[in-house]
This record gives structure tokens, sequence and C-alpha cells, in this order.
């Protein structure tokens, strides 16, 4: 299930992008006293009392203007606004209440989502001051006095976001359907391989990169399981993308993945590895998802009888960080190798799911070190007293050793090639977690 968004809103300069900052932990966002410094929407993730969701910081709304960078700003946070399940409308009590905050009161309140009144810049500790109560007149209930530079009042607003965030809802049988999300650059055929693989015109298919804005779903059952693929509005380097829907379209992209089991990454045949396939791939494989390379317009590729081999080769080398990963040649228009990737979706979704138990881990892990020696450094040499397997989706390992420094990753690479020989957890990424005995993670 992919996580709720909240959306911190309000006019410019009140200080949404140091509360946003304050909440994520990190300084993400530019803060400058400045109105309008905030323009894009950024988001990160955030946590209070065990539910997670995901932060959006918008620009400053400006109801009435025709300034265009305000516009454009507007446009954004109304965005932001239809999508959150939570909004914080963010004012400040240096200012006090003014015709802005009223305005945008009422165009939140017309969203009719929860929303969350914030009095910023409540610095001094104690009773709030009497400028505070003029909140009231806003009509969005109680408001909360926080400090967003000092923190105070932060644990009672969350307190009161984490009220209305929904619930995880996940049922018993969602486990036995497989998430797939069809990721790529635009306009390399998502929709097509959707329409295809449903056998109706579900999404809508055009050659005008930026179709798709959001993600859809389509269930579909047959002889090869149940799978519901998500389709994704496909990533493009920031410096191309312009269109304020299209920007919000990356965060579903993303939100997309991290609902996804399997993630099937979208190339064109035609135009070739890119850079930003490999982004694109990237948010994959740090979300440790099992991953399917699906080479995509493959009718349309001049071919001899060894176009194939060398295109593998390449594309090879050009996901040499994502070796594991299988490559598929198909064609969503004609559906060709369609059958397949049914097949290849059920695979990597067990692999990433396996489980291996801890004695036929060390059975291998004792015949890896006794082929190689484990590395030594100023006559130290590493022990490696035992693993075992910690979780799955992706399968993660903890190593027990004397001294995590001497554990080098290319002797961390030469047993993951080792338990990829053994046991294949092919498709799938393989996190690692070293400990020193007695002492915490490394």
């Amino acid at each position: 299930m992919s996580k709720p968004v909240v959306a911190v809103v309000g006019r410019p300069n009140v200080g949404k992008s140091t509360l946003f900052n304050k909440l994520i932990g990190t300084r993400l966002s530019i803060v400058d006293d400045r109105p309008g410094v905030t323009r894009d929407r950024i988001y990160g993730d955030c946590e209070w009392l065990n539910h997670k969701f995901l932060l959006v910081d918008t620009g400053g709304i400006e109801p009435n203007t025709n300034d265009v960078i305000l516009e454009q700003m507007r446009s954004q946070a109304q965005i932001a606004i239809d999508t959150a399940d939570v909004i914080i409308l963010v004012t400040n009590i240096r200012d006090g209440v003014v015709a802005s905050d009223h305005e945008v009161a009422s165009m939140l309140q017309k969203s009719g989502k929860p929303i969350v009144l914030c009095v910023n810049k409540c610095d001094s500790i104690g009773a709030p001051e009497p400028e505070f109560y003029e909140f009231y007149n806003l009509g969005l209930g109680d408001p909360f006095a926080v400090s967003a530079a000092h923190g105070h009042g932060t644990g009672d607003l969350l307190d009161e976001v984490i009220k209305f965030l929904p619930e995880n809802t996940d049922d018993e049988d969602d486990d036995e359907i497989i998430k797939v999300a069809i990721i790529g650059k635009p306009n390399v055929g998502k929709s097509s391989l959707i329409n295809k693989i449903s056998g109706e015109q579900r999404a809508i298919v055009s050659n005008v990169a930026g179709t798709t804005r959001d993600s859809t779903d389509t269930f579909i059952e047959n002889a090869y399981g149940s799978f519901n693929f998500i389709d994704t509005a496909g990533l493009r380097r920031k410096s191309k993308v312009n269109d304020a829907i299209e920007k919000y379209s990356i965060i579903r992209a993303r939100m997309a993945v991290e609902r996804a089991n399997v993630c099937v990454i979208m190339i064109d045949a035609v135009e070739g590895f890119t850079e930003q396939d490999s982004k694109v791939a990237g948010i994959a494989l740090e979300q440790g998802k099992a991953c399917i390379i699906a080479v995509n317009k493959w009718d349309a590729v001049e071919k001899d009888g060894n176009t194939m081999n060398e295109y593998r080769k390449k594309l090879e080398n050009d996901f040499s960080f994502m070796s594991y990963a299988p490559i598929m040649f198909i064609s969503a228009k004609t559906g060709q190798r369609i059958e397949r990737l049914y097949e290849m979706i059920t695979f990597v979704h067990s692999q990433n799911s396996m489980r291996i138990s801890t004695g036929k881990l060390n059975e291998v892990l004792s015949d890896a070190t006794a082929r190689v020696q484990p590395p030594t450094d100023k006559g130290k040499r590493l022990k490696i007293y035992y693993m075992t397997q910690v979780s799955t989706r992706p399968p993660t390992f903890v190593f027990f050793v004397n001294n995590a420094e001497l554990f080098h990753f290319s002797y961390q690479r030469y047993l993951e090639n080792q338990l990829r020989n053994i046991f294949g957890l092919d498709g799938t990424p393989i996190r690692f977690i070293i400990r020193e005995r007695g002492e915490g993670k490394r």
C-alpha cells in the first residue's frame, strides 16, 4: 500500500518550508525570508507514532494574482491539494489573520479534505499570545500553535494529522495478487502494454509524451496467477518537466513503485538505452523491488541473426548496477512475448520473496570462505561467525563478524555471487547488514 500524502500549504512567507524541514528531519526545502522561494512541490518521507506518510511542501498560494510565476505556484498547490489525504494550512501569528488566509481557507474547504490549522512562529513557550485566538475566525476548528524554527508544538500538530490518515487495509487475500508497476521514460509504450494485457482500451495511448498523468490499476487473472498492473506517468529529466501536472505525476510514479512487488522497466528498442533509463531503474533498485527490463517496440527494429544477442550484451553493460535483472524483448503493439512476461513476473516475484534457512546459508558461507579466505588488514583477518536471513522483499541477510571495517565491498560482492549461484535470487536485489558481535548495526 502506498503512503498517504500530507500537503503543507498556505500563502507565501509563513514558514511552510521551515515546518516541512522540521517534520522530515532534514533541510530539503530551501528556506528564505523572501516570498516565492519554493516554487515546485518538494516531498519527503515523514513518520510519527508508527504512521508513515509522504509530506509535500508547496509554493505559497496567492488566490488573486496576475503574476505568471505566482499563478503557476497556485496551480501546483492546487494539484497537491487534490491528491492529498490531509492538508496542513500554515499561517503566521506575526502577521495575524489577513485576507489571503481567509481566501486560502475557503479554497481548502471546497476540497472536502481534512484540514489541520497551524499557526506558525509562536516562538515563546507558555500560553499563546492573544492574537492566536483570531485564527478561530478562519472556521477550521482548533488552531495549533507551532514554532517551526524551534520545533515547539510540532508533536501536537502531527498527533492531529495522523487522526485523519487512512488505515493500512491490505487484505490477506491481497498477498496473492502480484502488484506490477510499469515504469519508464515517457512514450516507451507503457499504456500500450497495459491495453494489450487487458485486451481493452484501458489507458489513453498517444505518441505525445506525458499523456498519462497519474497511476492507474488494471487487475488481470489468468493461468499464471492474479496481477494488478500499475501504469505510471513517464519519468523524464527534471529539466524537461515543465508542466505542473506532470511534475506531480513523478511523485505518483514513485509511489506506484513503492506499492509494487515487481517493476517492469520499459526501454524503447528504437531509441536504445539513455541516462534517464538508469535513473528510472534506480528508483526500483532503491526500494528493493524485483525487476524485469522489457525492451519494447522490438518489432520496429531491423534484425539479423545476431541482433538480439548484441543488444542484450550492450544492455547488460548499461545496466551493470542491476545485473540480476532479466532482459526481455517484447512488442506491446503485436503482443510478442507478452505471455512469457507473465511467467517472468511470477518468477522474479518468487525470487524476491524467497526465504532461506539459516542452516543452508551457513553451509554456503562455510564453503565460500574456505575457497576464498576473508580479507586481512595489518595482520588482522575478518572472521564471519554466521549469517541469517532477516527479511524478504528484498532478501536481506545479517552477517555477524569480528570487525565490520574488514568486510570490504569486494568480499561482499563475492559472497553475493555465491548466494546467487546456489539459490538463484534472479531478478531481485540482495541486501546485507553487517554486525559486530556485541555491537549495533554497521
